[in-house]
This record gives C-alpha cells, sequence and structure tokens, in this order.
C-alpha cells in the first residue's frame, strides 16, 4: 500500500496555488465562514486580475476588490449584510473599474453544480421576461429539443480553485462538516466538488484517528484536497457556525473605513493585512480578550 502524502502547508505556500488571474471560488455566505486568513495572504502576495465566481459574497470579496487584486465578479450579491453595502466593491463597478457580471442566487449555486458534473451549462426554466437577460449576454436562450419549451443555458462557474473554510481536518485532507448545517458549510461542500484544485483552511489539524472514529463528519475526502492550512479564527471577523459568533465591532470598522476609502481603507489594510506578517500576528494584532467573547456560541447556533 502506497504511503499517504501530508497535504499540510503554510498560507503562504497555499497561496502561491493561485496564480495572477485565475478564476477563484471563496467559501462561505454574505458574513459568514468566508476563509479570511486566506484572503489577507492573497492581499500580501500582490495576486492581480482576479475573478471572484461566487453565489453570496460578502467582505472577502469587498476587501480584495479595495486592495486592487480583482477585475471581475461573478455573483448575485456582494455585501455586509447587516452592516451595510460592499462600499468598496459598489464605488468601483459605478467608476467602471470592476466588471460585474449578475446571476440569481439560485442560479449561481447551480453554476458550481454544473463544474461537479463538467456540464457545459446548467438548463433555466424561469428566466423569462427578467431584466438579468439584457444585462447578462452570457446566458443563451434555445429550444428544448424534448419539449419544445423556452429554456435558457447558464454558463457553469468554472473556477480554476476553490477556497473554504472548515472547523477542522487532517493533515492528509480528510474535511470534517457537521451533519447539521446552514447554507455556508452546505454551499463549501458543493465547491469543493466543482474543481481539482481545492484548498481548505480549518480551525485545527486532528489527528486521523478521530476522523476515524467518526467517518460520517468526513465530507470532503483528501484525494479531493490539494492543500491544507490550520488557521485557527482563520474566518475572523466573519462568524464560523457552532464555532463563534462574527465580530461585529470590527466589521462596523471595516465598514466606515472602506466607506471612506482613501487614507481610511489604506490605513485598514496596513493595519490588519500589510502590517503584519501572518495569520498568527493577525490574531495577535486583534487580541486574545476578542476571541475568548467571540466563542460564547449559544446552544444551537
Amino acid at each position: 500500500m502506497p504511503e499517504r502524502t501530508s497535504k499540510l502547508t503554510t498560507m503562504a505556500d497555499a497561496a502561491r496555488l493561485v496564480p495572477d488571474g485565475a478564476r477563484i471560488a471563496l467559501g462561505g455566505f454574505a458574513v459568514y465562514q468566508h476563509p479570511m486568513a486566506f484572503v489577507h495572504e492573497l492581499i500580501r502576495q500582490k495576486r492581480r486580475e482576479l475573478t471572484v465566481v461566487g453565489v453570496v459574497n460578502g467582505n472577502e470579496t469587498d476587501l480584495l476588490a479595495g486592495a486592487g487584486c480583482l477585475k471581475r465578479i461573478e455573483s448575485s450579491y456582494v455585501g455586509l449584510e447587516k452592516h451595510g453595502l460592499a462600499p468598496n466593491f459598489r464605488r468601483m463597478v459605478e467608476e467602471g473599474t470592476l466588471e460585474m457580471v449578475d446571476y440569481p442566487e439560485i442560479l449561481s449555486m447551480d453554476r458550481f453544480r454544473a463544474s461537479q458534473e463538467n456540464f457545459g451549462f446548467w438548463p433555466a426554466y424561469f428566466l423569462g421576461g427578467n431584466d438579468l437577460l439584457r444585462v447578462n449576454p452570457e446566458i443563451k436562450e434555445f429550444e428544448c429539443p424534448l419539449t419544445g419549451r423556452r429554456v435558457w443555458a447558464v454558463p457553469p462557474a468554472a473556477p480554476d480553485v476553490v477556497v473554504i473554510h472548515a472547523i477542522a481536518g487532517d493533515e492528509y485532507g480528510n474535511i470534517m462538516a457537521p451533519t447539521r448545517r446552514l447554507t455556508p458549510q452546505s454551499l463549501d461542500l458543493v465547491l469543493a466538488k466543482s474543481c481539482d484544485t481545492v484548498i481548505v483552511t480549518v480551525e485545527k489539524i486532528v489527528p486521523t484517528e478521530t476522523l476515524r472514529r467518526s467517518p460520517h463528519l468526513v465530507e470532503i475526502p483528501s484525494y479531493r484536497t490539494t492543500a491544507v492550512v490550520e488557521a485557527p479564527w482563520g474566518s475572523h471577523p466573519n462568524a464560523v457556525l457552532g464555532e463563534y459568533t462574527g465580530d461585529d465591532e470590527h466589521m462596523e470598522h471595516y465598514a466606515q473605513c472602506a466607506k471612506e476609502g482613501g487614507d481610511s481603507f489604506s490605513g485598514y489594510l496596513d493595519r490588519y493585512v500589510y502590517g503584519v506578517a501572518d495569520h498568527r500576528e493577525y490574531l495577535e494584532r486583534i487580541g486574545l480578550q476578542k476571541f475568548f467573547e467571540l466563542r460564547k456560541v449559544e446552544v444551537g447556533q
């Protein structure tokens, strides 16, 4: 039996798997469970001309946009939910320096299913009369050869790299997901099946024996994973369901800096991204007391 190869690596080496100009899908949903530590490292490495393809995007995409990493976004939404609009995203789209390609939320997820099944498109039957067809010429109308019904072909997501954040995994890339989960975690599993290059940051690396005792929790097997990185609190300031709540104070601070732009946003980047060498220094800058407060997750959350 061949010896297994560890896929455990550093955040810096994992980020080097994303070339300039790549189509990248970042896990999570709105303000939940995005791989923020990985996003910070992409910015530190000055990645450029990326396309984010997603479903419901949040501060991870707005941060990349403000740092000059993006040329295009394909999604149904980019925003900060109760913290308001995504200021960098909105400003750059209005200025014409960032391209936004709109898709409905459900079809945005279906696009990843198309990639998972290696389909050339995903059929949609409910777009008639929708203004989306006017602003997104990449969706093509055709006639169903079996029923004669009008159908629209939606292109697959086709990500070059998928990056998600999970609760735990082993060094070989077997990744755990809770059996009771909400949309962010379910979406991550769809993303992980849609691409050959899958990078997973995890709250903790656990022994393989731990996974063998609960094999039903391994939703992403090692052969689907390209690299795994241990990153405790790796989604901050977003929440990780069942682990910690979102840091509302930090999100409000981010939203204000992004809204003001200019020196205010540059100051945010200098303090929390460029001004720290890695994720460990970022955690030190946030402070241990803050993480103790966020760990107070209510039962059932």
